[in-house]
């Protein structure tokens, strides 16, 4: 029994490579890659010329590196190694899960998807190899900041925001 277990799982995944390598989801692969791409210039541009200063661009925002050891605005930030990884090995998850569900999907959600994924690993790129996430984008209001951010954050952020429009109740009965 656990030999035909292990063999119809076999099968499935190779059934899903097929799924994975189509004409189409390379289109949502480089879709990702650009967004992935886009933030690792935008990272490095950051932290190799604006390490050390802020550097202002008007009354609403200014750039300032910030190193985020948590997720999405700094929260869940641990000087705990255990924490940190135990996170860094959830995103990891919800990264591999989204892929599956973009393989998987029409091709609306394939775009939602590619556009939160390509943001989250960009982050956790930077958490595996810098134990941080770089955040640089600072917007305020006279003496009021929002959570510093990155480029990465905001793609994620738009990708939920047209998941959670997407699958309203309201758009389910449109598209029925």
């Amino acid at each position: 029994l656990p030999n035909k277990i292990g063999m119809n799982l076999f099968a499935n995944l190779k059934e899903k490579k097929k799924l994975f390598f189509k004409r189409q989801n390379i289109v949502y692969l480089l879709l990702i890659f650009i967004i992935f791409f886009f933030d690792r210039i935008t990272k490095l541009n950051i932290v190799n010329n604006y390490n050390e200063t802020s550097y202002f661009f008007n009354d609403y925002i200014n750039l300032n590196l910030v190193w985020n050891t948590g997720v999405g605005f700094g929260l869940l930030s641990s000087t705990s190694n255990f924490i940190y990884n135990i996170i860094t090995g959830f995103i990891g998850l919800i990264i591999l899960i989204l892929l599956y569900f973009t393989i998987t999907s029409n091709s609306k959600e394939k775009i939602i998807f590619s556009i939160i994924i390509g943001g989250a690993s960009g982050n956790f790129y930077d958490r595996i190899f810098f134990s941080a996430v770089p955040d640089f984008i600072d917007l305020h209001y006279k003496n009021f900041h929002w959570f510093t951010f990155n480029v990465a954050d905001i793609f994620i952020t738009l990708g939920l925001i047209a998941l959670i429009i997407y699958s309203s109740p309201e758009k389910k009965d449109d598209k029925n």
